[in-house]
């Protein structure tokens, strides 16, 4: 009875197999043939990606893709550069960890009470800057990055603008399917609950399972906390041992190396980001640009 148990289970799992590779075709067909940074973007990872995000349903996810497609031809997100950034990135409030998840996975840390900047568009380039980066020193098995939200000097008055928030949501879950393995939201004061219960309703049914509170008192969402993280990486105000030190000359630096590998991946050269950082980052592209599938 076992075996035939196991036999079916094998059988049932390679016609779902079977059923994904044909999709996985079929959505391939109906984009049709792509060149430059486009095929650069639409990977079998990337295609797939973007079927998870939509149950597999091949219509929604070649309308997802496409409205990637466009965003990025217009936003640009792989030339932008750290120096058209590095103002939003004084304070520390969005940046890359120097130390991975248990599975390896590359690790965004948001401070939302170190916001230090007005300007919605140069918030979001920033953010986005660095989820791409995120993505790029991806491990090769990887291609998810895990999020910790640190509240200390969170307020009401601090706080990100409804608008900021959507924003921020928009742009994770329509852009970069699939990307965010968890995003830890640690120990938010009771202020937040208001503004939570608005933002939720932006975050859709995939994304909105990864999103945990963590409470220090709550031994329940600690311990699901440490099964993403060892202690000994995880900075003391995310309950663990490591101290926390953002060195901005330093992230500035790592930054600006990396910048060299973000070119070298999207096949632009030296003569191209000098002319990409005269003009700010939005010219030069005569392909519609992508997110980074895996890592180079």
């Amino acid at each position: 009875m076992f075996r035939w148990k196991n036999s079916s289970q094998t059988e049932q799992e390679q016609k779902e197999a079977a059923l994904r590779e044909a999709k996985m075709k079929e959505l391939k067909t109906l984009i049709g043939q792509l060149s430059g940074r486009n095929s650069l973007y639409c990977s079998d990872a990337c295609l797939k990606r973007y079927l998870e995000a939509r149950n597999w349903n091949v219509g929604k996810a070649k309308k997802m893709l496409e409205e990637t497609l466009k965003w990025r031809s217009s936003f640009k997100p792989e030339e932008i550069r750290w120096n058209e950034v590095s103002g939003e990135g004084e304070t520390g409030k969005v940046y890359k960890a120097g130390f991975h998840d248990r599975h390896g996975r590359t690790v965004l840390i948001l401070r939302p009470g170190l916001q230090n900047t007005k300007s919605l568009e140069n918030q979001m380039k920033h953010l986005v800057y660095l989820i791409e980066n995120a993505i790029l020193n991806l491990p090769e098995d990887q291609e998810q990055m895990s999020w910790l939200i640190d509240f200390t000097g969170w307020s009401m008055s601090t706080s990100v603008p409804i608008k900021s928030a959507r924003e921020t949501i928009n742009i994770l879950q329509n852009h970069y399917p699939e990307r965010l393995a968890v995003a830890f939201l640690y120990n938010p004061p009771r202020l937040f609950e208001a503004f939570w219960k608005i933002v939720k309703y932006f975050i859709d049914a995939k994304t909105f399972v990864k999103v945990k509170f963590v409470y220090p008192k709550n031994s329940e969402s600690v311990e699901l906390m440490s099964t993403f993280f060892d202690e000994e990486n995880l900075p003391t105000e995310f309950g663990g041992k490591a101290l926390l030190q953002y060195n901005y000359e330093e992230f500035s630096k790592q930054m600006n190396q990396d910048d060299v590998k973000t070119a070298n991946f999207w096949g632009l050269g030296h003569s191209n980001n000098n002319q990409l950082h005269a003009s700010n980052g939005f010219s030069g592209a005569e392909i519609a640009p992508e997110p980074i599938q895996n890592h180079p």
